[in-house]
């Protein structure tokens, strides 16, 4: 079969950085750091689309905006690295590919249930003892990491401040009225 990986030295005819490894079902993507000689290994994953979401969280950290990507519609998905260091790079590659490939699980799972259980409605799910079972990723879904970290941002924020120093919310002891001026935003 023309433009099979293996007709190609094993690279995959649609991703960029990604290869099939010899004799194997396997998928390995590397990436070359910008006027070096040098190659960052991203790892060995068990889908092409794993390996290639791995190259486009290194192509972004090496390469900034100009990088050719092979899903560059998922660029504001994808971890950051810490540093640009080759081993930051590499966690941040793993884990993009980690949350890929659980999110592929999820949805395969999610088709195979409800092919094998016909159409169901939602609040029945919830009262079916067969569904009690069933393991569902709350942080994929809830995508908790950025959660978490949103709401410690949104801790660090200083509350907005009086306009004005108005006598009538304060009383003899400076206590203000409740939380009268916190809930009046404009």
């Amino acid at each position: 079969m023309q433009g099979t990986s293996k007709d190609n030295g094993g690279r995959h005819p649609m991703y960029r950085g990604v290869r099939q490894r010899r004799n194997s079902d396997k998928w390995v993507s590397e990436i070359r750091e910008p006027r070096k000689p040098n190659r960052i290994w991203l790892g060995t994953f068990s889908t092409p689309e794993m390996a290639a979401i791995a190259y486009d969280v290194a192509a972004l950290a090496l390469k900034g905006t100009q990088a050719e990507l092979n899903f560059p519609n998922s660029v504001s998905s994808l971890p950051v690295p810490a540093s640009m260091s080759p081993g930051d790079i590499q966690a941040a590659a793993a884990s993009a590919a980690a949350a890929f490939g659980a999110a592929r699980d999820a949805i395969v799972m999610a088709n195979n249930n409800s092919q094998t259980s016909g159409v169901a409605h939602v609040n029945d799910s919830y009262n079916d003892s067969t569904n009690m079972n069933e393991f569902m990723d709350d942080d994929l879904v809830f995508d908790m990491p950025n959660v978490l970290m949103n709401m410690a941002e949104g801790m660090l924020l200083s509350p907005p401040r009086p306009s004005a120093f108005d006598a009538a919310y304060y009383d003899v002891d400076g206590f203000t009225g409740g939380d009268d001026y916190l809930w009046n935003f404009p």
